[in-house]
């Protein structure tokens, strides 16, 4: 296969997972480009690490008696999957979903809400909608606990129109209002008691108690509901197939989408103000959205065979959020094979970097963009990514040292050592520039010899040199 479109299904790899290694995209390149969307939109039977071992090393994993309990579980998921575009998917409606634990104070109905994103994330936007009103985290993120027939509470009703589906601009202070009523009920199973249960620690060594989800028919409001323009004795089930009947919602979420996988967009509040970066884009993905009857599965597919995300004009315009940076440089390290007690270091080292999962913050979830870029998280990005990428006793480098040893006895010239590291990293293209730059750091730090197909140990630490310079760079910090 053409080396041109070896990078151009790396250029998905980035978009719709976490990277690639070259192995893995010389595996992609043998079925071509949209064999490979078909391959990553298989997610229906995902394989990980066994939590059960995660658990092992892990015990708060599985008592969830901290504060954010079952994060570092989900970043084994996210390094050691085979499903990547699933993880990746539950990312992206976590950001939208936004639900943290200042409030919810409980990390077990938190970490249930990121299983049911993930169960969800690549079905009916219905069905997705419909459970996220469901889940417990979120009734109480948005005190719809306290939504009653005879006293309702707007706080869901607004953040669903607002922030969950339509955007502001498109429905009325009456539409809140009714759809408010229209979710009354929607609570947890004895709500006064397991607010207050779930927060204590007498339930070792079993952890905390969850909650579930109840419909209390009793505090409902069947009543007539006239929203968006149409009247009936609506309940939430009615309110959500509404909403995603309406353009406003296929404009808001094909704008989402475009933003977290094909390039960034400004922060959410500005879009009622600020056109769309490519509207004919959004169009594409607003008619992909109705012929599909809302099936997400079906809308990526449509994106990532599209020719907007495929141009080279979008390479490299998004900046990867910690999460996406952490998880891709672990999984080209190729070194987390089993739990490992210093990988707690690296979910700190995500929140050093600006993000902490299960804690966005605010509802509106992370702007992304260039607002992951400043000053301290920039050092800490390039810090943790040459740091692991460097070491060399990972299978990562001791492929690459391998790779390097195969070019066969005697000096290997800087411009192929560079060449052979780009590749190894994912095949990132840099510009002109950076390659000559790199080139000539690897011409005067010294020259790489083989000897029997073998490096020594200065060889390897000079190659470990380049390896930190690329993670370094505005190509590999971005995806």
């Amino acid at each position: 296969m053409p080396e041109s479109q070896i990078e151009l299904i790396a250029h998905l790899a980035r978009r719709a997972g976490f990277g690639a290694t070259r192995e893995e995209l010389e595996e992609y390149g043998k079925i071509g480009y949209e064999g490979t969307v078909d391959k990553l939109l298989e997610t229906s039977s995902p394989q990980w690490m066994s939590e059960y071992l995660i658990r092992r090393y892990h015990p708060d994993e599985s008592s969830m008696l901290a504060g954010l309990s079952g994060l570092e579980a989900w970043l084994y998921r996210m390094i050691t999957t085979d499903a990547p575009l699933l993880e990746k998917m539950t990312l992206f409606w976590h950001g939208i979903f936004a639900t943290g634990y200042p409030k919810v104070l409980n990390a077990k109905p938190l970490s249930d809400q990121i299983r049911m994103f993930k169960k969800y994330a690549m079905g009916d936007f219905r069905d997705l909608l419909v459970e996220m009103a469901r889940d417990p985290a979120m009734i109480i993120w948005l005190d719809n606990q306290q939504n009653h027939k005879d006293s309702i509470n707007e706080n869901f009703g607004r953040e669903l129109l607002e922030l969950f589906s339509m955007g502001v601009g498109n429905y009325t202070e009456d539409d809140v209002k009714e759809c408010a009523r229209a979710f009354t009920g929607w609570t947890i199973g004895n709500c006064e008691y397991m607010e207050l249960r779930s927060a204590r620690d007498s339930d070792w060594p079993y952890g905390r108690i969850s909650w579930h989800y109840e419909f209390d028919a009793q505090d409902h409001d069947d009543g007539e509901k006239e929203f968006l323009g149409r009247k009936g004795n609506f309940n939430g089930e009615d309110i959500v197939e509404i909403i995603c009947e309406q353009e406003a919602t296929a404009r808001f979420i094909a704008r989402h989408i475009y933003h977290f996988f094909v390039a960034d967009e400004p922060p959410v509040p500005q879009w009622p103000y600020q056109p769309p970066r490519d509207p004919e884009a959004i169009n594409q993905i607003v008619q992909a959205y109705f012929d599909s009857n809302y099936d997400i599965k079906s809308v990526m597919k449509f994106v990532f065979n599209s020719d907007f995300f495929k141009s080279e004009d979008c390479w490299y315009e998004k900046v990867k959020s910690p999460a996406e940076l952490v998880t891709g440089v672990m999984r080209l390290t190729e070194s987390v094979d089993r739990p490992q007690y210093e990988h707690s270091s690296r979910q700190l080292r995500m929140q050093y970097m600006g993000q902490t999962l299960s804690n966005p913050p605010s509802v509106e979830g992370w702007d992304g963009g260039t607002t992951w870029i400043d000053t301290g998280a920039l050092v800490e990005r390039m810090n943790f990514a040459s740091e692991e990428l460097g070491k060399l006793e990972t299978p990562g480098s001791k492929e690459l040292f391998s790779k390097i040893a195969f070019e066969g006895n005697g000096e290997v010239e800087a411009d192929r050592i560079i060449d052979i590291c780009l590749k190894h990293l994912g095949t990132i293209n840099v510009k002109d520039d950076t390659r000559s730059k790199l080139v000539d750091y690897a011409s005067e730090n010294g020259v790489i010899r083989v000897i029997d197909q073998e490096i020594d140990d200065v060889g390897k630490e000079k190659i470990a040199g380049v390896v930190k310079l690329i993670a370094s760079t505005p190509e590999f910090q971005r995806a």
